[in-house]
């Protein structure tokens, strides 16, 4: 899953991008609400985590951009202005949820997870696939009761297929969720995931869920 942080203050920016990472998602990063309206405006992201007090413009003007041009992207505000009339005026231009610094990581981190939940109308963080079972949260992965370890990276890349799962998607689709701007993967490289995943998820089942659509991409679906 793919996450712009906005945040002016560099050290606090690079602190949270970190933790963000670990956690397994693909982050990128700016500093000023120009350039965070340029960003959404090339790439789409499952969730924006976005100050209020920026330079060149602010949080809540960039929110009410995006939004007057139909850009439904999950946004979460992070900011230390926490008065009542700031918290209303950031909901009511459009943000999914507003959260005062100083913060918890932990609290930040299942709120993040709740506003992606809502775009995706999931109402909890595990997805299913015929017999595979993926639980976001804890990033387990199950097939018919067998627990099947994976990497981060297939691990999104599995996750990605789940969540658009009966639809068929493109190479760069998946790459476009998987590596961020600064990181560019390559078409060849999400093959090689997809054999992973395959001989993790597929192997040692009669019925196979990853299917390949020559010239197109991948979907993933269970047998009827």
């Amino acid at each position: 899953m793919r996450i712009l942080v906005v945040e002016d203050e560099k050290d606090m920016n690079r602190i949270i991008t970190k933790v963000l990472e670990e956690e397994g998602y693909c982050i990128d990063s700016c500093f000023d609400g120009e350039s965070a309206y340029d960003y959404l405006s090339l790439a789409s992201y499952d969730a924006v985590i976005l100050d209020v007090m920026l330079p060149k413009m602010n949080g809540f003007e960039v929110l009410k951009k995006i939004r007057s041009e139909g850009n439904g992207t999950p946004v979460l505000f992070l900011t230390a202005r926490g008065e009542v009339d700031d918290i209303v005026l950031g909901l009511d231009t459009g943000a999914d949820d507003y959260m005062v610094k100083p913060f918890e990581f932990k609290e930040l981190l299942a709120r993040i997870r709740m506003i992606i939940r809502k775009k995706a109308d999931v109402h909890e963080n595990i997805y299913t696939c015929g017999n595979l079972v993926v639980d976001y949260t804890s990033r387990s992965v199950q097939r018919n009761g067998k627990e099947i370890e994976l990497s981060p990276k297939e691990f999104s890349v599995l996750l990605y297929l789940i969540r658009n799962q009966n639809i068929v998607v493109s190479r760069e689709q998946i790459e476009e969720n998987i590596w961020d701007f600064d990181r560019t993967g390559s078409s060849n490289l999400i093959d090689v995931y997809i054999r992973y995943l395959r001989k993790k998820i597929d192997d040692g089942f009669e019925d196979k869920m990853i299917h390949t659509i020559r010239g197109v991409g991948y979907i993933l679906k269970a047998e009827e």
